[in-house]
């Protein structure tokens, strides 16, 4: 093995001489030290005499400044400080490095980044927090002596010494302030230290040891007032300071003489940590002390008139107030000293949960030493914890559970929340070790607690720690009701599995959010919804959005900040947050009684008087509606549009050659006509039929009557069409719902209400819309083509009723309810149910379900109202028996400080549930209470604290709180209370840009007025004589267009139901019996080419929101915009079907209704629909350019009724009622004079205008 190079044995060999020197080579030294110390003699004495030299130097000029102090000169125009860079004093703080740095030598290596804390970062830190609490009490001198009272120049020396005789050493710092900076000397002694030196004098260090810059209190003071209204901002701050300085004339230099770039950044951010931990600090302390005060004045509230023992006496506290964290933190919701309230009835407490996903922190920004121990955030190893326990228990086998929900129905809404699945990573983990966020907050918005995310998803072990959390502060006998996007998913998991107690579970129940409704099946909302169960009032559970508005400033900077400094971030901003909701609770709670109860409780009363029915009726009805809609086959999925699809198609391409076969037979027929072509044609029909055979066989083969036996017996064509429908439908949902959400989106900058989504993923959100809207409109459009040939198809005695077409624009889409209905498939015994068909009893159910909640909603503010009242009465008793305990003396002023506030709160939360003299009632009880358990029996002296105040008259409105800008929750025009799907009772939602520019108000209507026009006029034109009809074969008749009609064409079988006394009349027969009366009209008099004649198909085609170019197409050759009356009949597919007529005065402003059985609810939802016929053909014909001979105005429409008392007592004449009334409204009359006895010989006469039409 050849030797090592450069070793001795690698050195050539000679044969002469010594050969080449070879020097060993140096070895490195060692970087540890291993040598030993040594001790030299007379060292320590030496050193004592140095020390007391220079403590006699000191004491004999105290005021002199040492020689290596850099001058400061005030008076000349710049200021320059000199600072000298050391970065081997690890325990000083040091300016960012700047352009004077050597650069780094191309042979040496780049370090990689460090991500996790050192040891000299450690140390640092344990220097910190072990010297924070030593300077609460120095910290609480500063702030007695200081408030209320301008700032002092601070001095040249600072010192704290009460001896007198100690040996001080003198320290230089430059120290910042708002204006201008300073060097200044600081003595530290035996009796203060530096740090302690400085405090006193309103300056904080910036390094636990060795500082050499400080920072004013003051400017600390105002940067942390400044973050809690907007975020941390160190840099910003950093480089405003200097750039202020350098423009009133101060400069940093180092050494050389060189302005330094960035010489506060590091130092400013050390003070503005450590500052606010000492505030901590203080507050802890502070709240122990009152927190002693709080138990010793709820020990002798619960102290009962008969003693009890100690153990019942304890356990019945435990049962009656929640923690103390929990009142604190929203005293409307925990304050209570009752629990117990039934679920169904609402429980006693609301929380809402949810998590958000921006919240995330990169993995690259890495960790500093632990410095904070958060109060907000739920500690990982017990979210850990909870999380074993799902692992656990999901293992096991699920419990037997009856849902009230069908799991197809929670299936669904599980795959519509991607945040659900864990799988569905919506970060990185290999960029980010911190996701996102899960907060827990009370029905008013106030954040009560959080999770911090560390895995992919949305996992249900952060909502379920957070739940389980809120439980274990809770009395046992309190039942709380939770609010998450997902609950109904939650709610099946606990109760399949053991994952929490049965005594949390039995205590515990799961609502939606109302906002995201229509992400969850139609059944679900019928469980989970909260405008929908009772006892939830209206609360809304997208507090958790408001609040995630307001942490919208911190997401950018919390991805490069440390871990810990991540929370401490999200901490304190929760915590003022918290303080400023808390406060403002009073505004909470009259915007509710305002918005909520008085308005929306108004609007459904006013609906329930206008649908006329009892409230009792609706309640059945709803009842049932629940009953119905939450069965299993009422959420069958979709699984026969395929097989449908195959068999239907092979049904056309047969019908095609039946039809095939009958002209070729009919062709050959005419002429000769051999054997061998007969045979052959009547070959070609046995298997024609033997095939349509087979199809009907494999229809059967289906087993429609075994998955849907309701549907057997009825028409193929309409079982497809309505389960095509269905399953249009489903899929329409599902998209409109990714668009809704996507709207949410841009939804939060409209009007500047919430922060900006920023450019990136604004255009992220406008190209999903964007990509979403052509499908969602094309599935718009086919669905209710479907439900308009659903119509034509329908069979009235079939049980089944038709579904309701959906609006075309994205705003009505998300306002209207129907959508999240499924399109009922089962066809009902009997009368179809009224909360199925009857439109004032859907809407009566609304309007209960609202005025129901309102009432809820008005008990719960009452409930939280006196638990505001009980929290005054006992904080307000604790500050002042903290006041009179010996001990608490150096915390006077924060206490002074927060009895102001609470006689601000008293002052502030005055609300009709509870007066002012309700307030100060409890005031003067509070007092004297903390007197008699302080033992003082007469007033002490009071010693007030400095303040000063400005009076400034604030104008304001009704007594009302000033504008609401500070409240992120008020600032949309749609509030959440108002928003679920099911509750737009009124309109006010503004419409979108597609909306037509050429309508003068965008939603017209008539007011209906039961009372027959005062100047009514009947035909009293006697019928004319008919001819006698020849029985024979009826043919078809076709009638030549004339006079700008079309032709018209009636087959043998429309003949046949005018020839009957008994037949219902269908649409062939009206439209093209209207054509005649028209045509005969007109020649006998030219004043009856004044009315326009409608279609009983274009009142369906608005109702199906039919393209303009549609409505175009079949209603220009009207020419309608000409004519001064419209005359409209209406088809009704009721029960059995029925005919009325409406006729449209345009110059007057009137719609004169006809229905023969004189029934008036109906009309209510009819008028809305011709008011919107209306509105769209005047805007369709203003796009055709075409002139009005009539000026249209949509203000003070009158409907009214022609007939209010039934003509008709069958129920097949209603057609031919409507046919007269035309005939008549074409003689230039009102009504007709005819009764019910000469409907046959009308029947009569119309047969014959048909039987006059040539036949060719």
């Amino acid at each position: 093995m050849a030797p090592r190079m450069g070793t001795r044995a690698a050195q050539p060999g000679t044969s002469s001489g010594l050969g080449t020197h070879f020097s060993s080579p140096r070895k490195p030294r060692d970087k540890r030290k291993t040598q030993a110390l040594v001790e030299v003699p007379g060292q320590k004495a030496k050193q004592r005499q140095l020390l007391a030299k220079m403590a006699s130097l000191l004491t004999g000029s105290a005021t002199r400044k040492p020689e290596e102090t850099p001058p400061v000169l005030p008076e000349t125009e710049t200021d320059a400080v000199v600072l000298e860079d050391n970065a081997n004093d690890a325990w000083e703080d040091v300016p960012e490095p700047h352009d004077n740095c050597s650069p780094q030598s191309p042979s040496q290596s780049t370090p990689s980044r460090r991500t996790q804390p050192d040891l000299t970062s450690t140390r640092l830190y344990d220097s910190w927090k072990a010297l924070i609490p030593t300077l609460v009490e120095v910290q609480l001198d500063y702030t007695a002596w200081t408030l209320g009272a301008p700032l002092e120049r601070t001095p040249k020396v600072l010192s704290l010494c009460t001896s007198h005789t100690c040996a001080q050493k003198r320290t230089s710092l430059t120290c910042l302030f708002f204006d201008y900076f300073v060097s200044i000397d600081a003595l530290s002694c035996r009796c203060a230290n530096l740090a302690q030196t400085l405090v006193f004098h309103g300056l904080f260090p910036t390094a636990p040891s060795q500082p050499r810059m400080a920072i004013s209190v003051e400017l600390l003071a105002f940067y942390c007032s400044l973050f809690q209204r907007s975020c941390d901002a160190v840099n910003a701050l950093a480089s405003a300071l200097h750039t202020h300085y350098v423009r009133r004339g101060y400069r940093i230099t180092n050494g050389k003489g060189e302005v330094i770039q960035e010489p506060f950044r590091r130092s400013l951010g050390h003070a503005i940590q450590w500052f606010d931990v000492l505030q901590i600090e203080v507050e802890r302390q502070l709240e122990a002390a009152i927190q002693t005060c709080r138990d010793r004045v709820e020990a002798s509230r619960a102290t009962p008139a008969h003693p009890q023992s100690p153990g019942a006496r304890e356990e019945k506290g435990l049962r009656e107030r929640c923690a103390s964290i929990l009142i604190q933190r929203c005293p409307a919701c925990f304050g209570g000293v009752r629990f117990g309230r039934d679920l169904i009835k609402g429980g006693d407490i609301h929380v809402a949960t949810d998590g958000n996903f921006h919240h995330r922190h990169r993995r690259s920004a890495g960790d500093s030493p632990h410095f904070y121990d958060p109060s907000y955030f739920l500690p990982k190893v017990q979210v850990d914890a909870i999380g074993h326990q799902i692992t656990r228990s999901r293992k096991s086998t699920p419990k037997l559970h009856v849902s009230h929900v069908p799991n197809e129905a929670i299936d669904l809404c599980e795959n519509s929340y991607e945040a659900v699945d864990g799988k569905k990573q919506k970060a990185a983990m290999d960029s980010f070790d911190d996701t996102r966020l899960m907060a827990l907050i009370c029905r008013h918005d106030i954040p009560l607690f959080f999770a911090n995310i560390d895995s992919p998803g949305e996992q249900q072990k952060y909502s379920v720690a957070l739940i389980n959390h809120l439980f274990s502060l809770l009395p046992r006998s309190a039942t709380v009701v939770t609010l998450y996007d997902v609950g109904c998913v939650l709610s099946r998991s606990l109760n399949q599995y053991d994952i929490l107690p049965d005594s949390i579970i039995q205590r515990l129940r799961f609502a939606t959010t109302a906002m995201h409704a229509y992400g969850h099946e139609w059944a679900c909302q019928l469980v989970y919804n909260p405008r929908m169960i009772a006892g939830l009032g209206l609360s809304d559970g997208e507090g958790t959005e408001r609040l995630w508005s307001r942490f919208v400033r911190l997401i950018g900077i919390q991805r490069s900040s440390s871990r810990q400094r991540r929370l401490w971030l999200i901490d304190r901003h929760a915590g003022a947050i918290g303080l400023e909701m808390r406060a403002d609770l009073r505004d909470w709670i009259r915007r509710r009684l305002r918005r909520g109860v008085e308005d929306q409780g108004t609007a459904a009363r006013k609906l329930l008087e206008e649908c006329e029915v009892a409230v009792s009726d609706l309640r059945k009805e709803w009842a049932m509606q629940k009953e119905s809609q939450l069965s299993i086959r009422a959420h069958a999925p979709a699984r026969l549009k395929k097989e449908l699809d195959t068999i239907l198609a092979l049904q056309a391409d047969l019908d095609a050659s039946d039809k095939a076969l009958q002209t070729t037979r009919d062709t050959i027929v005419k002429g000769e006509m051999s054997e061998d072509t007969r045979d052959a044609i009547e070959s070609l029909e046995r298997v024609h039929e033997r095939l349509m055979h087979k199809v009907e066989v494999l229809y059967a083969s289906l087993n429609v009557q075994d998955r849907f036996p309701e549907l057997d017996g009825l028409n193929l064509e309409f079982v497809r069409t309505l389960l095509l429908a269905r399953d249009l439908k489903m899929n329409i949902r599902k998209r409109a719902i990714g668009s809704f959400f996507e709207w949410d989106k841009l939804d939060r900058a409209v009007g500047g209400s919430q922060q900006a989504l920023g450019t990136k993923l604004h255009q992220q959100t406008q190209k999903a819309i964007a990509k979403r809207q052509p499908a969602l409109m094309a599935a718009l459009r086919k669905f209710n083509a479907y439900c308009e040939r659903l119509e034509a198809l329908y069979d009235p005695h079939c049980g089944i009723p038709l579904p309701t077409p959906l609006p075309t624009k994205l705003t009505d889409l998300r306002n209207d309810h129907s959508l999240m209905e499924d399109i009922w498939i089962t066809p009902s015994t009997g009368k179809v149910p009224r909360w199925l068909d009857d439109q004032d009893v859907r809407d009566g159910i609304r309007a209960m379900l609202k005025r129901d909640r309102c009432v809820e909603e008005q008990q719960r503010l009452g409930l939280e109202a006196d638990n505001l009242c009980r929290w005054f009465s006992d904080e307000l008793s604790a500050l002042e028996l903290a006041l009179l305990t010996p001990g608490y003396e150096k915390f006077l002023v924060p206490l002074r400080q927060q009895q102001e506030h609470l006689q601000y709160i008293q002052t502030r939360w005055t609300t009709s549930l509870a007066s002012a003299a309700r307030f100060a009632s409890r005031a003067t009880d509070a007092v004297s209470l903390a007197r008699k358990l302080s033992g003082v029996s007469e007033e002490r002296p009071l010693h007030w604290i400095n303040t000063y105040a400005v009076s400034y008259v604030v104008p304001t409105k009704d007594e009302e709180p000033g504008p609401e800008i500070f409240s992120d929750a008020d600032h949309t025009a749609l509030q959440p209370e108002d928003a679920a799907l099911v509750d737009i009772l009124t309109a006010g939602v503004p419409g979108d840009e597609d909306d037509d520019i050429d309508i003068i108000v965008n939603d017209p209507g008539a007011k209906l007025c039961w009372r027959i026009p005062e100047d009514i006029t009947f035909d009293q034109t006697p019928l004319p004589e008919a001819g006698i009809i020849i029985p024979g074969t009826i043919k078809e008749r076709v009638s030549a267009p004339r006079f700008g009609c079309p032709r018209q064409v009636f087959e043998p079988k429309d003949i046949a139901l005018l020839a009957s006394r008994t037949a219902l009349l269908n649409d062939s027969c009206i439209n093209g019996c209207t054509v005649l009366l028209y045509l005969e009209a007109v020649q006998l008099s030219p004043m009856a080419e004044q009315y326009a004649i409608l279609s009983t198909h274009d009142l369906p085609r608005i109702r199906y929101n039919a393209p303009d170019d549609v409505l175009w197409r079949n209603m220009s050759w009207t020419s309608y915009w000409t004519k001064e009356v419209w005359i409209l009949p209406i088809h009704r597919p009721s029960d059995v079907g029925h005919w009325v007529l409406c006729i449209i005065h345009l110059q007057s402003k009137e719609l004169h209704l006809f229905d023969s059985f004189a029934e008036r609810k109906p009309w209510k939802s009819d008028t809305k629909d011709i008011m919107k016929l209306i509105t769209r053909l005047l805007s369709i014909a203003r796009q055709h350019d075409r002139v009005f001979n009539v000026n249209i105005d949509f203000n003070g429409w009158l409907a009214r009724p022609l007939v209010i008392n039934a003509l008709q007592t069958n129920g097949f004449d209603c057609g031919v009622w409507v046919l007269a009334m035309i005939a008549a409204t074409l003689h230039g009359y009102h009504c007709t004079a005819l009764g019910e006895g000469d409907m046959h010989m009308f029947r009569y006469y119309l047969r014959t205008l048909v039987l006059q039409i040539p036949v060719f």
